[in-house]
């Protein structure tokens, strides 16, 4: 906070400019009902414009028609143009109509001007209690001897195990409407802040995204070489303290239990009646939604970067391809140039009159690897005669169908009708044999040349044999 510094920041930084703004209640009380009470993060340029219009009307009915000589597109432009914009003005990429958010440095100005309001009471016991909570955390997770480790933890286990049986007792301590306002408010503070936090870790994407882009169009340096300093930035902000408690929040957020819990907890705190007269009901319980919201937009910044980089990858690769493809139409020219005049040298004389039409040219990758041949042993053993008989008879106890029966039982059907199916068949004749009746079926069908596949229809077809059955197309028999 040196004299230097100071003056920098008054000259560029975006936060002092805003608040020594000629216009800053203007500004800030517009961007404050438009943008962060009612927690949007980005609103399409016409809108805006449509509420700076109306909010002008009502603000020069009161303080005279020259109190804001310009248009409400003029205002908006001049917010968002500058070395050091209270606006961010960019577009959606398939629409027309530019967008317009917050930058952080507006954000924190008008967080700043909150809290110069004064409060109902300042919450000076939540806040010391966190506080200590936070240091209580920091000297556990620090330690590092186990016998030190579990003390606390048996000190926490007594306190807990004491206030058990006070309450079996039935001394049930009253909640102190003091302090739950005070840890309402806190909590309604963190959460502003958190979602004020996810505007600055956009906005660090979004410069790197830039960053990448300019070194991408004005570098000369090898692909490899680029694409390694572009991957060098991504590590640093992802590995960075910020980036390492940003992933960690996110996938606590991601976890549909957790959002779930924070959402039945904030319904709980509203019941109680000490809250019942609290002006803002709606942000807490809200405040899951609002925060997948800010991720999304910081996700969907580093996705932009990622799509950044496969641009450049496949632009680099087609600007290599059409090089080849330049080089050797030239070579092609040339040679059709040389036919018909080709040059008096000596080297194209000879090459000009090989046997073969291109030059035979042998890679060695285009080899292939040795492989040894596979020496086989053979081992002169005499083979001598077995002495054990083989029974045969189970060769000839197989189930043999008569085909003969089953053509009959079929003609009889067609005596009767023009054709039947196959299912009709074996419901008039079940099946003696099972699976070997059937593909004896089967077998004449394909053997008739009146005989029919129906696939567009399938019929369950019984075995005969413990209630088993087959699914099959349709077999029609004709006369």
């Amino acid at each position: 906070m040196d004299y230097s510094t100071l003056d920098y920041l008054r000259k560029h930084d975006t936060t002092w400019r805003l608040l020594t703004a000629s216009h800053a209640p203007l500004i800030v009380s517009f961007l404050y009902a438009t943008f962060i009470k009612p927690n949007e993060r980005s609103l399409p340029f016409d809108q805006v414009s449509t509420q700076l219009d109306d909010y002008l009307f009502h603000l020069r009915d009161r303080e005279g028609e020259g109190a804001f000589p310009k248009t409400a597109r003029q205002y908006l432009d001049d917010w968002a143009n500058g070395t050091s914009p209270y606006l961010r003005k960019y577009y959606v990429q398939g629409r027309d109509i530019p967008q317009l958010d917050l930058t952080p440095g507006a954000e924190k100005a008008v967080e700043w001007l909150q809290g110069l309001q004064p409060r109902q009471f300042v919450g000076t016991e939540s806040r010391l209690m966190t506080l200590y909570r936070l240091l209580q955390e920091i000297v556990q997770e620090a330690e590092q001897d186990p016998a030190v480790k579990i003390a606390e933890l048996e000190r926490q286990k007594a306190e807990l195990e004491r206030q058990i049986t006070r309450i079996r007792s039935g001394l049930v301590e009253a909640a102190d409407p003091t302090r739950i306002k005070e840890r309402w408010f806190e909590a309604e503070d963190t959460a502003r802040k958190l979602l004020a936090d996810f505007r600055q870790v956009e906005y660090n994407f979004r410069t790197l995204d830039q960053e990448v882009r300019e070194l991408i169009a004005t570098s000369d340096k090898r692909k490899g070489e680029l694409l390694d300093e572009i991957f060098e930035q991504q590590d640093y902000i992802r590995d960075s303290e910020q980036g390492r408690s940003f992933n960690a929040f996110w996938e606590f957020l991601m976890s549909p239990q957790r959002q779930q819990a924070l959402e039945n907890m904030t319904t709980a705190a509203l019941q109680q009646e000490a809250l019942r007269e609290v002006d803002d009901r709606q942000f807490l319980p809200r405040i899951g939604y609002f925060l997948l919201e800010a991720g999304e937009k910081v996700f969907r910044t580093n996705a932009q970067l990622a799509e950044q980089l496969r641009k450049y990858l496949a632009d680099q690769a087609w600007m290599e391809d059409k090089r080849i493809l330049q080089l050797i139409r030239g070579i092609e020219k040339s040679a059709v140039a040389m036919r018909n005049s080709p040059p008096e040298t000596t080297i194209f004389r000879q090459v000009a009159t090989l046997d073969q039409p291109r030059l035979a040219i042998d890679l060695v990758m285009e080899r292939s690897l040795f492989e040894p041949k596979t020496k086989i042993a053979l081992a002169a053993v005499r083979l001598e005669e077995a002495d054990e008989s083989v029974d045969v008879q189970a060769l000839y106890n197989q189930h043999w169908v008569d085909e003969a029966r089953l053509r009959g039982n079929i003609r009889r059907l067609l005596h009767e009708y023009s054709q039947v199916s196959l299912a009709e068949v074996l419901q008039q004749y079940p099946l003696q044999q099972g699976l070997a009746e059937l593909v004896a079926y089967l077998n004449l069908a394909s053997k008739d040349a009146k005989a029919a596949v129906d696939e567009s229809v399938e019929e369950v077809l019984p075995l005969g044999d413990a209630g088993r059955t087959v699914r099959l197309p349709r077999i029609l028999f004709t006369r």
